[in-house]
């Protein structure tokens, strides 16, 4: 049987805010995905904005430089940000898991990305509902299927779902303060992997204009 994990909610702080929980994340050991993390990587952006943009886990840069998005995939971000007709400065990026889950390549240095489990993302979820709760934004992006899925749960599908603005869900509770939409689309590492990458990299930017669009 698959050990449970503990969960994050005795680690996250009653107060102080988002730089009292991104000092508080280093200490997190809500499962055991710390024990082979260089840091765990809390997120960044706008203390109060409209939009928060939600992946899935550092990656192997963010885990070395502890800022969310500054891989290949955040310079696809950002690129469909700038086209997109928005700005890093004014979105909040985050993961809903904190730690760079991974195993070692056969061969060298570098460190390949792993799914977390579902245990692990509901271990890590109290750090992303303080984050919900203490920037407030209108519209939550969800990048890929586990974000999707931690919002809506396992059943959530981001290629039947993609694109369009759904009701932030109930079963997320943050009361009268929630979200009022959630989009889903694919994570930006995704486009960096796909055959066609400029088509897939143009539904991605259209995906992220549609979220523009709707703070208008």
């Amino acid at each position: 049987m698959p050990q449970r994990e503990a969960g994050a909610e005795a680690f996250v702080p009653a107060t102080g805010g988002l730089s009292a929980m991104e000092s508080a994340v280093q200490a997190c050991r809500g499962c055991g995905l710390h024990e082979n993390a260089t840091q765990a990587v809390f997120g960044q952006g706008a203390a109060r904005a409209r939009v928060l943009l939600v992946g899935e886990q550092p990656g192997a840069s963010e885990d070395v430089e502890g800022h969310p998005f500054v891989g290949p995939a955040g310079r696809t971000l950002d690129r469909a940000f700038r086209e997109a007709g928005l700005r890093r400065d004014d979105v909040y990026l985050t993961n809903v898991v904190k730690h760079f889950k991974f195993v070692p390549a056969e061969r060298g240095k570098r460190r390949i990305h792993k799914k977390p489990s579902v245990g692990e993302v509901r271990a890590c979820l109290p750090w992303f509902a303080a984050e919900l709760r203490l920037v407030k934004p209108e519209l939550v992006v969800c990048l890929g299927a586990t974000a999707a899925k931690a919002l809506f749960g396992e059943s959530f599908r981001v290629t039947r779902n993609r694109g369009v603005l759904l009701d932030f869900p109930e079963r997320f509770e943050l009361g009268e303060h929630g979200p009022d939409y959630v989009l889903a689309t694919v994570h930006p590492s995704s486009v960096l992997r796909a055959t066609d990458r400029e088509a897939a990299y143009l539904d991605f930017r259209n995906d992220l204009r549609t979220a523009s669009d709707a703070l208008r």
